[in-house]
């Protein structure tokens, strides 16, 4: 026999209204009488009827958080940390009063995947969204990006962005959350050119996307001030953000450029391709060429040797993209905040032989 609310209420001495405001969570309910709720929903193992309650309400319990690929540690990190924020209060009773359910959404990088969780997010009434990582340059995307956000946000869903900056000419995003990858790449090469490297070869991200174009450039300001800006093109290298291509990009750069003292890596996944390509070519790290990274993942400490990064607070910044998400934080003022990059210098980089 099928449980309803107004067992639950029945069981909990309460009105069938008073059940529906502790489950959605959209009233206040006296401490007391929300347990006592709770408890029945628990005795009775009642289950709340998902689409019809998205009817009745603004939005659903629904959460989604759009990732590149969740097998890469940089997007794991930040859904995991914004997921431990929409899970709910967490009283470890197991108790569903207010929790929301959040569905990590792999778009493989494709852009029109991207649009497509959003249509299916929109039609079953979510919540919030969350969407992590850099954005693809192409007006024409940018601009249908724009339209679908403002349908979702018009029907009621939060949309917050992690590690992405703000989409230009849109008030759809409750918060902008934008690494300062432009000053870390700065940064990093500063590091390099301190240490007294001159011939740097770079391995950049893909050409469409944001944080590709904030790195590099943080990455050429940082030679153009050394008056080192010439021969940049030629020794700068793009690709995907994956080992293979860090390996095949670095023996590109080393081909044209054998002189090359240092390379930097779009990434700390890309940096162990580079680091395997320059073992192979019968070279030292960081002996004859040192090699970095940018992210600060989890194995660029255990990396041999340990790896120069610029360390992004992955997890503090999703932790907060999960709370923007629940309207459990303030918007930071104007919706975008910054989120300052750290250089860590490690073994993998060194002052060029001789």
């Amino acid at each position: 026999m099928t449980v309803t609310l107004a067992d639950v209420a029945a069981r909990a001495r309460v009105s069938p209204a008073t059940v529906s405001r502790v489950l959605n969570g959209n009233y206040p309910v006296a401490a007391s009488t929300r347990d006592r709720v709770l408890r029945a929903v628990d005795d009775l193992d009642y289950v709340l009827n998902g689409p019809a309650s998205s009817l009745a309400a603004a939005t659903s319990d629904l959460v989604g958080i759009l990732v590149n690929d969740i097998a890469d540690p940089f997007f794991g990190i930040m859904a995991g940390a914004a997921q431990s924020e929409i899970g709910g209060p967490g009283d470890g009773s197991g108790r569903a009063g207010g929790e929301k359910l959040a569905v990590v959404c792999n778009t493989g990088g494709s852009p029109e995947r991207e649009l497509t969780y959003l249509t299916l997010l929109q039609r079953q009434r979510a919540a919030a969204v969350v969407l992590t990582g850099g954005a693809l340059e192409d007006p024409a995307h940018q601009a249908v990006m724009a339209a679908k956000l403002a349908k979702l946000a018009d029907a009621g869903t939060r949309i917050v962005f992690c590690g992405r900056p703000p989409l230009p000419d849109s008030d759809a995003v409750v918060a902008a959350l934008a690494f300062d990858n432009r000053g870390g790449g700065r940064r990093l090469t500063e590091h390099l050119l301190e240490l007294g490297h001159r011939r740097i070869g770079y391995v950049a991200g893909p050409l469409e996307r944001t944080t590709t174009r904030h790195r590099l450039e943080g990455h050429r300001e940082a030679m153009k001030a050394a008056g080192l800006y010439a021969d940049e093109e030629s020794l700068t290298v793009h690709g995907p953000y994956d080992r293979r291509s860090g390996y095949d990009a670095t023996l590109e750069l080393l081909r044209r450029a054998p002189e090359v003292t240092a390379v930097v890596a779009a990434n700390d996944t890309v940096a162990l391709g580079a680091g395997a390509a320059i073992r192979e070519r019968g070279l030292r790290i960081p002996e004859d060429v040192s090699v970095a990274g940018f992210d600060d993942l989890p194995f660029s400490v255990d990396a041999v040797p340990a790896l120069t990064t610029v360390r992004l607070p992955l997890f503090e910044a999703g932790a907060r993209a999960g709370r923007l998400a629940m309207g459990k934080e303030t918007p930071p003022p104007g919706g975008i905040a910054t989120i300052e990059a750290e250089l860590m210098v490690r073994g993998s980089t060194a002052p060029p032989r001789g």
